[in-house]
């Protein structure tokens, strides 16, 4: 028999469980709101030329779920999105400049949101791919006619800091692309990739990868380039040039004027 009594306990005792699981629902919607995107990897590639400055590439994977697809496309179509626009949609700080540092500056920055690759199973992968230019990244010694030592400023790191300095993060791969024809001569700590040979050097190896969790408070990378007679020509006129261009202007506009006036005095006569 139905008595207000049993109406009344019947709501109390569902009611606090529909409460309860409806308590439980709202926070798993809450947890689902912030756990659009996930960072799968992190590749950082350094590529190094025969000057001071560097190309950095960065491309940082993200799974993208279901209910987060739209999102990521309409963010994609918005082309005026900065850096710091997209760590705020995807959540996370390792959308950033890894070799950076105070005395160095960036140039020629470009931001690149790939698009989604999709899965079978719901959901699926973009790859978000950001370069620019970082100038004074090493140091040059001329260490014998035409020899050249580049050393690797390690200041400009920017990975993660923990108590024995910085370090890769998780999921990270660090990449250096040294000139073809150039030598490296002092790594550390060993790159995973390649491995040295027999006597323990990187003859004819050009590019070096260090795999998720290296430490980098010590690390050391120098190569040595050799520079062609050729180059070795140009660089010396190019710097007679660079040192003595304002003569050249100056002989060149005092030939100028003084042709023009043999031309005007002559016309004259």
């Amino acid at each position: 028999m139905i008595t207000p009594f049993s109406i009344c306990w019947f709501i109390k005792v569902h009611g606090m469980r529909l409460a309860y699981v409806s308590a439980l629902a709202f926070f798993a919607m809450l947890l689902n709101l912030h756990a659009y995107f996930n960072v799968t990897y992190l590749n950082t590639t350094v590529v190094f030329n025969t000057s001071t400055n560097a190309h950095v590439v960065e491309k940082l994977g993200v799974y993208v779920s279901n209910t987060s697809v739209n999102q990521y496309v309409q963010d994609r179509q918005a082309f005026n999105l900065t850096l710091n626009d997209w760590q705020k949609v995807l959540g996370t700080a390792l959308l950033a400049e890894h070799i950076v540092g105070p005395s160095s500056s960036i140039s020629k920055f470009t931001l690149l949101p790939g698009p989604i690759i999709f899965a079978q199973n719901g959901g699926g992968t973009a790859v978000i791919t950001f370069s620019y230019n970082v100038h004074n990244v090493t140091t040059i010694r001329n260490i014998a006619p035409r020899k050249f030592d580049y050393t690797f400023n390690d200041n400009l790191f920017n990975f993660e800091h923990t108590a024995g300095g910085q370090a890769l993060y998780p999921n990270t791969r660090l990449i250096m692309v040294i000139p073809n024809g150039a030598e490296a001569i002092s790594i550390f700590p060993a790159p995973d990739y390649p491995l040295s040979n027999y006597v323990g050097n990187y003859s004819n190896a050009t590019v070096f990868s260090w795999y998720a969790g290296e430490p980098l408070s010590k690390f050391q990378f120098s190569y040595i380039v050799t520079q062609s007679l050729q180059d070795e020509v140009l660089t010396y006129f190019n710097g007679i040039y660079r040192s003595y261009s304002w003569l050249i202007y100056l002989a060149i506009a005092i030939l100028i004027i003084a042709v023009a006036a043999y031309a005007y005095f002559s016309l004259r006569r």
